[in-house]
């Protein structure tokens, strides 16, 4: 009996040593060694590549582009002179000054000082810029990158698109080339420059999030809002600046940003390279935006929508209804048509079928494809004016149709007995608003009849143009509504 517990207690000490001896061996063996590696430089790469507008391999280098890009973008500094408060209004007085304030200045003068960005198109000076940068200034001044300073006039404006153009006096200026904003990608790199918090020449890149996005930021009454949607940050201050793609071409004008604290929250939003362009050239050649208009009531096609009217598709811009002269109409175009394509672009929402027409003059034709009831059809739109004329209505040569034009308004005299029931000696009534100085300048409303045209009765279209041809200053329209009682006092600056 006591050999055998002898023997099982030597049979445990060998087992144990044994034991011992192989975790000794499988874990302390193996614990893990730190290795230090000391690198003597930078280790060289290839250049990393992405991929072109056509599929050709584009470098991945932000710094040549930022470099260029640089070059053409400016600062935009903009001051305003608000006047002060008074407890009375005379609209005479606020537009001419008061007589005791033409011998004796009143200290009621407060400027306002807003900054910007802006982008050189060409190498005479002229330059694109958000609207909400310049408007209602009294002095614009641009600093290049290069800090020369000048002193800016503007070309012209378009609210509905954010956007404007000024002009420095200047030659031979760094520019940025337009590239194609429909060939934009979501997911291909972009940087946006410009200058944030008064940061000159701030460049700062991302990727494209997203297209054709509406965040409803413009309040115009026919905004157009598709913007390019980019992760590129971008805060107060980069508003008019560029986003360019790495082949340093020119894809959009940085706009807004969306965010709760007013900086950077991860969204920025620029209007697409394509929309600018049109603007620009409409605003230099014409003085104003000439914007074709199919004249359609739209909604988003989603799936609710879809199951509601019964659709087999959920993508597109659903015609609600026709407005009055609907060129859409004129061509056959119907409520409940889903549009789907425009000159073969497809439409994907409402935003994007506004993005495709807003490129448009009245009078070009689009190639339209509608889905009715599952039925493919295609019409042919003779865009128009919103009042329904497929003419482009102004110009800078001058000509008479040319001052209404650059006014947006269309008049008619009124007869005598519209008079006699006005209790008017005569007048002429605007029958239509489009874009121009009056709907930038004042609240007027469609039906005004004016009266008087700085202070002289006015009751003819063509003595109302004479009398405005080459006029530079202050101008004063006196009328009446006939639903509401009273005189109505509208000025504006030729």
């Amino acid at each position: 009996m006591r050999k055998t517990l002898v023997y099982s207690a030597l049979i445990a000490l060998v087992v144990s040593a044994l034991m011992l001896g192989v975790y000794h061996y499988t874990f302390q063996n193996s614990a893990p060694t730190l290795k230090i590696e000391h690198i003597n430089g930078t280790p060289a790469h290839s250049a990393v590549y992405t991929l072109g507008e056509n599929g050709e391999p584009v470098p991945l280098d932000f710094t040549r582009v930022a470099e260029a890009a640089m070059q053409a973008v400016v600062h935009v500094k903009s001051t305003a002179t608000r006047r002060g408060a008074r407890q009375q209004s005379d609209p005479f007085e606020d537009f001419f000054g008061s007589p005791f304030e033409r011998f004796f200045r009143m200290p009621d003068l407060q400027p306002s000082v807003g900054t910007g960005s802006g982008v050189i198109i060409s190498p005479d000076g002229y330059i694109v810029t958000n609207n909400h940068v310049i408007a209602k200034a009294d002095d614009i001044e641009v600093t290049l990158h290069d800090n020369r300073t000048y002193k800016a006039t503007v070309v012209g404006t378009d609210p509905t698109t954010d956007l404007a153009v000024i002009q420095i006096k200047e030659k031979n200026l760094p520019t940025i080339p337009f590239a194609n904003s429909d060939a934009v990608r979501v997911g291909e790199w972009v940087m946006a420059v410009g200058n944030p918090f008064n940061l000159t020449s701030t460049v700062t890149a991302g990727i494209v999030s997203a297209k054709a996005r509406n965040i409803n930021i413009l309040r115009e009454q026919f905004a157009v809002e598709s913007f390019i949607q980019t992760d590129a940050a971008i805060n107060p201050g980069n508003s008019g600046g560029a986003l360019v793609n790495l082949e340093g071409g020119l894809i959009g004008i940085n706009t807004a940003i969306a965010s709760n604290t007013g900086s950077y929250a991860g969204y920025g939003f620029a209007v697409p390279s394509n929309i600018v362009s049109k603007v620009v050239e409409d605003l230099i050649q014409y003085g104003s935006v000439q914007r074709g208009v199919l004249g359609v009531m739209i909604r988003n096609l989603d799936g609710n929508l879809a199951r509601e009217k019964g659709l087999d598709l959920t993508q597109g811009a659903y015609v609600d209804s026709l407005l009055e002269n609907s060129a859409a109409g004129a061509a056959g175009i119907k409520p409940g048509d889903v549009i789907i394509s425009v000159n073969d672009a497809p439409v994907t929402n409402s935003s994007s079928l506004q993005e495709l027409i807003a490129r448009h003059r009245p009078g070009d034709v689009v190639k339209v494809k509608v889905n009715r009831k599952g039925a493919v059809k295609t019409f042919d739109v003779r865009l128009t004016t919103r009042s329904g004329k497929d003419k482009i209505t102004a110009s800078k040569n001058g000509s008479d149709a040319d001052v209404l034009g650059i006014l947006g308004i269309e008049l008619e005299a009124i007869d005598k007995k519209t008079a006699q029931k006005l209790e008017i000696p005569g007048g002429l009534r605007v029958k239509s608003i489009d874009e121009g100085k009056i709907r930038r300048s004042t609240s007027m409303r469609e039906g005004f009849i004016i009266t008087h045209l700085d202070g002289k009765p006015i009751d003819d279209v063509e003595e109302f143009v004479r009398a405005l041809k080459g006029r530079k200053g202050g101008v004063m329209l006196e009328g009446v509504y006939p639903d509401q009682p009273g005189v109505h006092y509208y000025a504006f600056g030729m």
